[in-house]
């Protein structure tokens, strides 16, 4: 009865366009390897979802796929991984789905495709096409190179214009984050969250709790040495960003409902917590890319790493660019600083559905996903035949 099952599901997936690629081919087959073993169980939120699952559809590979965190620990504890001739190396599999994954779900999907491939080059295009733009923009106006502002940048270009076009393009990302997202929901089919889930999920992702290796040592990176490193690395990347979007929350609170406007001081709120999210913006992606640059290749997709890089690389370019016009903001070079750091961000918000970033929003689905589904009955039905 249950080969009848798997051969209509089969059937109805080919003739609803989702067969399954090579790839996710592949984790199916390592996962029912895993599935029969069960030594990583404990390690983190994968093993024990996959162990609801006797077999992996489409869906259930892309769940799995977006909620590993790709510690590594798994990989190193297999007695079944390479050169054992069943091959099994769950990190590396499930990476290669997931940058699939970004994008399949992304909207418009042409634009997914384009970064998935060029990650890297179209980050910096992206960013130095934008800030040329406006440094041409600033030198035909003659004002490139201006002193006496007092660090007024609204003096350079206006505060509503601003306001317009950025908001505007932070509004479309997150219009395409959330029809992928939606997209994605809709197709692991969650169920309904309870509160108590929702407050695990949200625990698990603002703590990393499964970059902590299943026993609270970290990952491994270069070797099969544990360490906290890549934890809180991410922690200070997430975290600088959140302070850098609250700086920009507190400046737009004061601008237009307590009527102060910018230039703020240097011990202003706004001033305070962007100094602060510029700091960890800095070392975070910094520390990242470090490890990148260094990690054990078996541990992921090597065709992630433009994508990886290039989201990167355009965090550092935010945190280097804002802190530097911070500093200099009182210096005739501040103009030009501005449109440098201006067409940074300016790309950066272009690019995040399409990159790295959409990884935290679908982990962020795929961890509510197991709060809720561990809390639910097991569907298996075994010996049931």
């Amino acid at each position: 009865m249950r080969q009848l099952e798997t051969l209509t599901r089969e059937a109805r997936a080919l003739a609803n366009g989702q067969s399954m690629s090579a790839a996710e081919t592949e984790v199916a087959r390592q996962l029912q390897i895993c599935n029969a073993c069960r030594y990583c169980e404990g390690f983190c939120a994968v093993f024990p979802a996959m162990t609801r699952r006797l077999e992996f559809a489409k869906a259930d590979v892309h769940y799995l796929a977006n909620l590993c965190h790709n510690c590594g620990a798994c990989y190193h504890a297999c007695q079944y991984a390479p050169p054992h001739e069943f091959a099994v190396n769950v990190p590396q599999a499930l990476a290669k789905v997931r940058v699939r994954t970004y994008a399949e779900y992304a909207w418009p999907a042409p634009l997914g495709a384009l970064y998935q491939h060029n990650g890297l080059a179209l980050a910096l295009a992206l960013a130095g096409g934008l800030a040329l733009f406006l440094l041409l923009v600033l030198a035909q106006s003659g004002t490139l190179m201006q002193a006496g502002l007092g660090g007024n940048f609204y003096a350079i270009f206006a505060h509503n214009a601003l306001a317009l076009m950025f908001g505007a393009v932070f509004g479309l990302a997150l219009l395409a984050l959330g029809v992928g997202v939606r997209n994605f929901w809709r197709d692991i089919k969650p169920g309904l969250a309870s509160a108590d889930a929702v407050a695990e999920a949200t625990k698990n992702v603002l703590t990393l709790t499964y970059l902590g290796g299943g026993h609270g040592e970290g990952c491994n990176e270069a070797d099969d040495a544990f360490t906290l490193a890549r934890r809180r690395l991410h922690h200070l990347t997430f975290y600088g960003f959140m302070l850098c979007c609250a700086a920009t929350s507190v400046a737009t609170l004061y601008h237009f409902f307590l009527d102060r406007l910018a230039p703020y001081a240097s011990s202003s709120l706004p001033v305070l917590l962007g100094v602060a999210g510029g700091v960890g913006l800095l070392i975070g992606p910094a520390g990242l890319l470090w490890l990148n640059l260094r990690r054990d290749p078996n541990h992921g997709d090597p065709a992630q790493k433009p994508m990886d890089r290039g989201f990167i690389a355009l965090l550092l370019l935010t945190s280097a660019s804002g802190l530097a016009l911070l500093a200099w903001r009182d210096a005739a070079a501040m103009p030009a600083l501005l449109a440098l750091h201006l067409g940074v961000v300016m790309a950066l918000f272009v690019t995040l559905p399409y990159g790295k970033f959409a990884h935290g929003i679908y982990r962020v689905a795929a961890l509510l996903k197991w709060a809720i589904e561990k809390r639910q009955p097991s569907g298996l039905q075994l010996g049931s035949d």
